[in-house]
Protein backbone atom coordinates (compact mmCIF):
# COMPACT_ATOMS: atom_id res chain seq x y z
CA UNK A 1 0.00 0.00 0.00
CA UNK A 2 1.24 3.48 -0.80
CA UNK A 3 1.81 5.46 2.41
CA UNK A 4 3.22 8.98 2.48
CA UNK A 5 3.35 12.01 4.76
CA UNK A 6 3.27 15.61 3.59
CA UNK A 7 4.42 18.47 5.85
CA UNK A 8 3.44 21.93 4.70
CA UNK A 9 3.01 25.43 6.07
CA UNK A 10 -0.55 26.68 6.56
CA UNK A 11 -1.02 30.40 6.01
CA UNK A 12 -4.49 30.19 7.55
CA UNK A 13 -3.16 28.70 10.82
CA UNK A 14 0.34 30.17 10.81
CA UNK A 15 1.98 26.81 11.51
CA UNK A 16 3.16 23.59 9.93
CA UNK A 17 0.49 20.98 9.27
CA UNK A 18 0.68 17.36 8.18
CA UNK A 19 -1.34 15.09 5.92
CA UNK A 20 -1.01 11.32 5.70
CA UNK A 21 -1.89 9.75 2.34
CA UNK A 22 -2.82 6.07 1.94
CA UNK A 23 -3.47 4.25 -1.31
CA UNK A 24 -2.51 5.07 -4.89
CA UNK A 25 -5.86 5.50 -6.67
CA UNK A 26 -9.63 5.13 -6.38
CA UNK A 27 -12.34 7.24 -4.77
CA UNK A 28 -10.62 9.95 -2.69
CA UNK A 29 -11.57 10.50 0.95
CA UNK A 30 -10.60 13.36 3.26
CA UNK A 31 -10.45 11.97 6.80
CA UNK A 32 -10.64 14.02 10.00
CA UNK A 33 -9.09 12.48 13.14
CA UNK A 34 -10.77 12.02 16.50
CA UNK A 35 -10.62 14.77 19.12
CA UNK A 36 -7.20 16.39 19.68
CA UNK A 37 -5.55 13.91 17.30
CA UNK A 38 -3.21 14.24 14.34
CA UNK A 39 -2.87 12.78 10.89
CA UNK A 40 -1.61 9.33 12.02
CA UNK A 41 -4.79 8.77 14.06
CA UNK A 42 -6.42 6.33 11.60
CA UNK A 43 -3.19 4.36 11.34
CA UNK A 44 -2.51 4.30 15.09
CA UNK A 45 -6.03 3.07 15.94
CA UNK A 46 -6.29 0.43 13.21
CA UNK A 47 -8.61 2.00 10.64
CA UNK A 48 -5.97 1.84 7.90
CA UNK A 49 -5.45 -1.87 8.61
CA UNK A 50 -9.21 -2.43 8.45
CA UNK A 51 -9.41 -0.70 5.05
CA UNK A 52 -6.22 -2.27 3.69
CA UNK A 53 -7.94 -4.19 0.88
CA UNK A 54 -9.60 -1.24 -0.92
CA UNK A 55 -6.53 0.94 -0.27
CA UNK A 56 -4.12 -1.63 -1.65
CA UNK A 57 -6.30 -2.57 -4.60
CA UNK A 58 -6.91 0.96 -5.84
CA UNK A 59 -10.57 1.28 -4.91
CA UNK A 60 -10.08 4.17 -2.47
CA UNK A 61 -7.48 6.71 -1.48
CA UNK A 62 -7.49 8.30 1.98
CA UNK A 63 -5.93 11.57 3.07
CA UNK A 64 -5.96 12.19 6.86
CA UNK A 65 -5.32 15.71 8.16
CA UNK A 66 -4.14 17.09 11.51
CA UNK A 67 -6.60 18.74 13.89
CA UNK A 68 -6.15 21.80 16.11
CA UNK A 69 -8.97 20.83 18.49
CA UNK A 70 -6.90 21.49 21.60
CA UNK A 71 -6.85 25.16 20.57
CA UNK A 72 -10.53 25.44 19.66
CA UNK A 73 -13.26 22.96 20.64
CA UNK A 74 -11.38 21.28 23.51
CA UNK A 75 -9.95 24.34 25.29
CA UNK A 76 -12.98 24.94 27.50
CA UNK A 77 -11.07 27.27 29.85
CA UNK A 78 -9.78 29.44 27.01
CA UNK A 79 -11.14 32.69 25.59
CA UNK A 80 -14.21 31.71 23.54
CA UNK A 81 -13.62 34.44 20.92
CA UNK A 82 -10.10 33.16 20.28
CA UNK A 83 -11.30 29.56 20.21
CA UNK A 84 -14.05 30.33 17.69
CA UNK A 85 -11.61 32.27 15.53
CA UNK A 86 -9.18 29.36 15.65
CA UNK A 87 -11.89 26.99 14.42
CA UNK A 88 -12.68 29.40 11.58
CA UNK A 89 -8.99 29.48 10.66
CA UNK A 90 -8.97 25.69 10.66
CA UNK A 91 -12.04 25.65 8.41
CA UNK A 92 -10.20 27.92 5.96
CA UNK A 93 -7.12 25.72 6.18
CA UNK A 94 -9.20 22.74 5.07
CA UNK A 95 -11.20 24.34 2.25
CA UNK A 96 -8.58 26.81 0.96
CA UNK A 97 -5.39 24.79 1.47
CA UNK A 98 -5.83 21.09 2.26
CA UNK A 99 -8.51 20.33 -0.32
CA UNK A 100 -6.64 22.06 -3.19
CA UNK A 101 -3.49 20.24 -2.11
CA UNK A 102 -5.31 16.91 -2.22
CA UNK A 103 -6.68 17.75 -5.64
CA UNK A 104 -3.17 18.44 -6.89
CA UNK A 105 -2.51 14.74 -6.20
CA UNK A 106 -5.85 13.50 -7.54
CA UNK A 107 -8.16 15.99 -9.23
CA UNK A 108 -11.50 14.69 -8.02
CA UNK A 109 -13.79 15.99 -5.25
CA UNK A 110 -13.35 13.81 -2.16
CA UNK A 111 -15.82 12.25 0.21
CA UNK A 112 -15.30 13.82 3.62
CA UNK A 113 -15.38 11.50 6.63
CA UNK A 114 -14.71 11.47 10.36
CA UNK A 115 -15.37 9.70 13.65
CA UNK A 116 -16.36 11.46 16.88
CA UNK A 117 -15.02 15.04 16.71
CA UNK A 118 -13.85 14.22 13.20
CA UNK A 119 -17.50 13.79 12.24
CA UNK A 120 -18.18 17.33 13.50
CA UNK A 121 -15.44 18.72 11.27
CA UNK A 122 -16.70 16.68 8.33
CA UNK A 123 -20.21 18.10 8.84
CA UNK A 124 -18.96 21.68 9.12
CA UNK A 125 -16.91 21.69 5.92
CA UNK A 126 -19.43 19.67 3.92
CA UNK A 127 -22.49 21.68 4.95
CA UNK A 128 -20.71 25.00 4.44
CA UNK A 129 -19.12 24.07 1.09
CA UNK A 130 -20.98 21.15 -0.51
CA UNK A 131 -19.64 22.04 -3.96
CA UNK A 132 -16.17 20.90 -2.85
CA UNK A 133 -17.18 17.34 -1.90
CA UNK A 134 -18.95 14.35 -3.39
CA UNK A 135 -20.39 13.19 -0.08
CA UNK A 136 -20.01 12.79 3.68
CA UNK A 137 -19.70 9.85 6.07
CA UNK A 138 -19.95 11.14 9.64
CA UNK A 139 -19.77 8.60 12.48
CA UNK A 140 -20.64 9.37 16.12
CA UNK A 141 -20.48 13.15 15.97
CA UNK A 142 -21.89 15.52 18.60
CA UNK A 143 -23.41 18.29 16.49
CA UNK A 144 -23.98 20.88 19.20
CA UNK A 145 -21.65 23.82 19.80
CA UNK A 146 -23.21 24.29 23.25
CA UNK A 147 -21.62 20.98 24.27
CA UNK A 148 -18.19 22.60 23.84
CA UNK A 149 -18.95 26.31 24.45
CA UNK A 150 -21.62 25.97 27.18
CA UNK A 151 -24.13 28.35 25.62
CA UNK A 152 -21.71 31.01 24.39
CA UNK A 153 -22.23 32.09 20.76
CA UNK A 154 -20.99 34.73 18.34
CA UNK A 155 -21.25 35.08 14.53
CA UNK A 156 -18.01 33.16 13.92
CA UNK A 157 -19.03 30.18 16.03
CA UNK A 158 -22.50 30.31 14.45
CA UNK A 159 -20.94 29.66 11.03
CA UNK A 160 -19.24 26.59 12.51
CA UNK A 161 -22.41 25.23 14.12
CA UNK A 162 -24.57 23.36 11.57
CA UNK A 163 -27.29 22.82 14.16
CA UNK A 164 -27.63 26.63 14.26
CA UNK A 165 -27.15 27.75 10.66
CA UNK A 166 -29.06 24.96 8.89
CA UNK A 167 -32.48 25.86 10.39
CA UNK A 168 -32.04 29.38 8.95
CA UNK A 169 -31.37 28.12 5.42
CA UNK A 170 -33.94 29.53 2.98
CA UNK A 171 -36.16 26.89 1.33
CA UNK A 172 -34.84 27.89 -2.09
CA UNK A 173 -31.18 28.10 -1.08
CA UNK A 174 -29.04 26.54 -3.85
CA UNK A 175 -27.14 24.46 -1.31
CA UNK A 176 -30.23 22.29 -0.76
CA UNK A 177 -30.04 21.08 -4.36
CA UNK A 178 -26.30 20.53 -3.95
CA UNK A 179 -26.80 18.51 -0.76
CA UNK A 180 -29.35 16.34 -2.56
CA UNK A 181 -26.92 15.65 -5.39
CA UNK A 182 -24.44 14.21 -2.85
CA UNK A 183 -24.48 11.09 -0.71
CA UNK A 184 -24.95 12.17 2.92
CA UNK A 185 -24.55 9.54 5.65
CA UNK A 186 -24.66 10.32 9.38
CA UNK A 187 -24.50 7.42 11.84
CA UNK A 188 -24.42 6.99 15.59
CA UNK A 189 -24.66 4.06 17.94
CA UNK A 190 -27.01 4.05 20.91
CA UNK A 191 -24.66 2.38 23.40
CA UNK A 192 -22.03 3.69 25.81
CA UNK A 193 -20.92 7.32 25.37
CA UNK A 194 -23.30 7.88 22.45
CA UNK A 195 -26.08 9.73 24.31
CA UNK A 196 -25.13 13.17 22.99
CA UNK A 197 -24.57 11.78 19.53
CA UNK A 198 -28.09 10.34 19.51
CA UNK A 199 -29.58 13.59 20.81
CA UNK A 200 -27.80 15.86 18.35
CA UNK A 201 -28.23 13.60 15.32
CA UNK A 202 -31.96 13.36 16.06
CA UNK A 203 -32.06 17.16 15.96
CA UNK A 204 -30.11 17.29 12.68
CA UNK A 205 -32.42 14.65 11.18
CA UNK A 206 -35.41 16.84 12.04
CA UNK A 207 -33.75 19.84 10.37
CA UNK A 208 -32.87 17.80 7.28
CA UNK A 209 -36.44 16.57 6.97
CA UNK A 210 -37.84 20.04 7.47
CA UNK A 211 -35.59 21.46 4.73
CA UNK A 212 -36.11 18.59 2.29
CA UNK A 213 -32.45 17.50 2.56
CA UNK A 214 -32.08 13.80 1.77
CA UNK A 215 -29.55 12.73 4.39
CA UNK A 216 -29.39 9.17 5.68
CA UNK A 217 -29.34 9.39 9.48
CA UNK A 218 -28.74 5.88 10.78
CA UNK A 219 -29.10 4.95 14.45
CA UNK A 220 -27.42 1.65 15.33
CA UNK A 221 -28.36 -0.44 18.37
CA UNK A 222 -27.94 -0.13 22.10
CA UNK A 223 -24.85 -2.34 22.02
CA UNK A 224 -23.03 0.03 19.62
CA UNK A 225 -20.54 2.12 21.59
CA UNK A 226 -18.56 5.27 20.85
CA UNK A 227 -15.36 3.43 19.97
CA UNK A 228 -13.11 2.31 17.12
CA UNK A 229 -14.31 -1.30 16.74
CA UNK A 230 -17.77 -0.01 15.84
CA UNK A 231 -16.39 2.70 13.54
CA UNK A 232 -14.52 -0.04 11.64
CA UNK A 233 -17.81 -1.86 11.10
CA UNK A 234 -19.71 1.29 10.16
CA UNK A 235 -17.03 2.42 7.69
CA UNK A 236 -17.05 -0.98 5.98
CA UNK A 237 -20.85 -1.00 5.90
CA UNK A 238 -21.20 2.46 4.37
CA UNK A 239 -18.23 2.55 1.96
CA UNK A 240 -20.08 0.59 -0.76
CA UNK A 241 -22.64 3.40 -0.85
CA UNK A 242 -19.81 5.61 -2.12
CA UNK A 243 -18.85 3.05 -4.75
CA UNK A 244 -16.05 1.43 -2.71
CA UNK A 245 -16.25 -2.33 -2.29
CA UNK A 246 -14.50 -3.46 0.90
Amino acid sequence: MYRGELTHYSAALGREMHIMAYGHSGTPFLGFPTQNSKCRNYEDFGMIHQLAAPLEQGRMRLFVVDSVDEESWSDEQGDPVWRANRQEQYYHYIVDEAVPLMRSWQDEPPVVMGCSMGANHAAIVFLRRPELFRGIMALSGVYDSDYFFHGWMNPVLYENSPERFLPSLAPDHPYIDLYNQRKMIFCTGQGAWEEDGVRTLAHLRHVFEEKGIHAWCDFWGGDVNHDWPWWYKQAKYFLPHFGVEV
